[in-house]
């Protein structure tokens, strides 16, 4: 059993900027940081209302990341735009509310009229395409049709369950999981990632299921890195997949 890639999201460098209204924390120094400790790539969401990462930060992102950039977008014409124009090496598709505070649960793929389409145009440019769901088969199957070069599961509900140390509820989401990646990986060679809630506490068992390829994480860790510092939050998050 290979263990996970870390993606670092840095949303969360961001919104700390944004809530002084001033230029610091910067999120790129914050990315360069993480992958010089370890990190193999950098996830950043780009809002509909830009309230934490601006374009301006994804601009120069795409310029100065060594590792590789995991643009997460809403299926919008502006959003398809953007990633065109700066050229991600990966785009991620998320459902998107404006009421919401973190996304709430994954994109119902299935009743996406025109997605392959979108997904077509990116992966034309040069842009590996991946689609985050909930770990559900229907969505999956639905995802291998349309030509996705991976899915990313919303691992939200787990991670609540663990919060709320609700164990016959954290089981039956772990079975969950565990059956999404098996389905997905005997049916394509599809890549399969997870993430959203994931902690240094709960992260241990999704890291451990095979066939899993990268975690996205972020809000935990930054977190962590209020108190630890962020070099060694990313190497702290890294060791917990081995716990």
């Amino acid at each position: 059993m290979n263990t996970p890639l870390l993606g670092v999201n840095i949303d969360h460098i961001a919104t700390l900027r944004n809530a002084r209204g001033v230029g610091y924390p910067c999120p790129i120094e914050g990315a360069l940081i993480c992958e010089q400790a370890g990190a193999e790539g950098i996830t950043l969401h780009l809002r509909e209302d830009r309230r934490h990462i601006r374009d301006a930060d994804v601009y120069e992102m795409a310029k100065r990341l060594t590792t590789r950039m995991n643009l997460e977008m809403a299926v919008t014409d502006e959003m398809l735009s953007i990633a065109l124009d700066v050229r991600p090496a990966w785009v991620c598709l998320v459902p998107e509310k404006r009421q919401e505070l973190t996304t709430e649960g994954g994109l119902d793929i299935a009743n996406l009229p025109n997605l392959g389409e979108f997904i077509g145009q990116l992966q034309t440019a040069g842009i590996q395409v991946s689609l985050f769901i909930d770990p559900d088969i229907h969505q999956i199957d639905t995802a291998i049709a349309l030509g996705a070069d991976a899915i990313e599961l919303h691992t939200g509900t787990y991670a609540h369950a663990t919060l709320d140390d609700d164990t016959a509820k954290v089981a039956d989401e772990l079975g969950r999981i565990k059956a999404a990646v098996a389905h997905a990986k005997s049916k394509s060679d599809i890549l399969v990632n997870a993430g959203h809630g994931l902690t240094r506490q709960n992260v241990a068992a999704i890291a451990q299921i095979d066939g899993i390829h990268e975690l996205n994480i972020g809000h935990a860790l930054i977190s962590d890195a209020v108190f630890m510092g962020l070099e060694q939050a990313v190497k702290a998050m890294k060791q917990a997949f081995l716990a």
